[in-house]
């Protein structure tokens, strides 16, 4: 059952439009003017907005202005009724986003036709963003191969020489191949749960009710979670000497599982990309409301274009340096912090310096 809108301040039209969706097995939800209007559409995600033009105190263009600059209510589809209708207003309508234009008044069989053709289009590009997700799912099955078999070999090959010859291998041995186990079995891991992650990313980027849980979350105590997760990220590239720390405290629009992952990834390359011995620089401060994180390294980096053509399962000049991984990190923090409502941006000069620079809302 599609869920419909209608903002308008007489309420003798409001309820015909309502008892008129009822009747065709729509669900309506009515709202007195358009501040009621701009609350509901952000509260109940509707699969339609019918909103008049004239009201008081905010009217259809403050409507339509205020939800296409929200993330949650950019896309849905939106159609004036008004009784004014002059090519001014038409056009100061559409160029704010409407769908559509009816003049008041109108017969019922109308509304429900442009109700219906606006209701179809958005399922014409609701099945256009599963064929990119069915898309991702091809890149996954056609990479996934290559970098689970490299960890599995290793698994699969000690613990059987492990089995198979323990009692002729000396204990220094035995514990060398259970160490390799180990590290293998944490990058299976890893690259396991990056696939899943940016997977559930992708299908949030579509879904308004889970980008608005994501949204709704915050966490405080950001410099105690950072300098933790720095440290352990440092610990494990063997490189906590290279560590610099310069975090100021602060609360961010994001829980703690999502913003330790940003430092994880962004801290993996930084440590991956650059040499023993350089430094890399973790930094948080606070500007305008706005909470920023950076990571800044000494190692390769990357030119112009390769930051232009940044994207998930996509490595820069992998023959020449045999890394290993999918090139997933920066694209899911990428993902993460434009779901978040923030922004991402690199600066880079290739071997000299990398800036990498997440805001995000306080």
């Amino acid at each position: 059952m599609a869920k419909i809108l209608v903002i308008e301040d007489e309420e003798a039209i409001r309820e015909n439009i309502l008892e008129l969706l009822e009747a065709e097995n729509f669900e309506g939800i009515g709202a007195i003017n358009g501040k009621v209007g701009i609350k509901l559409a952000i509260e109940k995600i509707p699969d339609l907005i019918l909103c008049d033009m004239m009201m008081p105190e905010v009217d259809g263009h403050g409507v339509i202005k205020a939800l296409r600059s929200e993330p949650l209510t950019a896309t849905i589809p939106f159609i004036f009724l008004t009784a004014k209708a002059d090519k001014v207003d038409v056009r100061t309508g559409m160029e704010l986003g409407a769908d559509d234009y009816i003049t008041k008044p109108c017969t019922p069989q109308e509304l429900l036709k442009a109700i219906a053709i606006r209701l179809e289009k958005q399922k014409t590009i609701s099945r256009q963003s599963q064929k990119t997700l069915d898309e991702l799912r091809t890149n996954i099955s056609m990479s996934l191969p290559h970098e689970l078999r490299t960890p599995l070999n290793a698994i699969l090959g000690f613990s059987e020489l492990i089995l198979s010859e323990y009692h002729v291998l000396e204990e220094s041995d035995i514990l060398e191949m259970i160490g390799q186990i180990q590290t293998s079995g944490h990058r299976l891991y890893r690259l396991i749960q990056n696939f899943l992650l940016y997977a559930e990313l992708e299908i949030a980027a579509t879904n308004p009710e889970l980008l608005k849980e994501m949204r709704n979350s915050e966490f405080s105590c950001v410099k105690s979670l950072l300098s933790q997760k720095a440290r352990q990220q440092a610990k494990h590239a063997s490189r906590t000497e290279d560590l610099e720390l310069n975090l100021q405290d602060s609360s961010v629009a994001m829980d703690s599982v999502r913003l330790a992952k940003i430092v994880e990834e962004l801290l993996d390359n930084a440590f991956k990309f650059s040499l023993e011995g350089t430094p890399v620089l973790l930094s948080t401060f606070v500007e305008n409301q706005t909470f920023i994180l950076s990571v800044k390294d000494k190692g390769r980096g990357l030119t112009t274009d390769q930051i232009a053509q940044l994207e998930a399962y996509r490595q820069f000049d992998r023959k020449l340096y045999q890394q290993a991984g999918l090139g997933l990190g920066l694209a899911i923090v990428q993902r993460l912090v434009e779901l978040h409502g923030g922004e991402f941006k690199i600066e880079s000069l290739p071997q000299q310096e990398t800036i990498v620079c997440v805001s995000l809302p306080v």
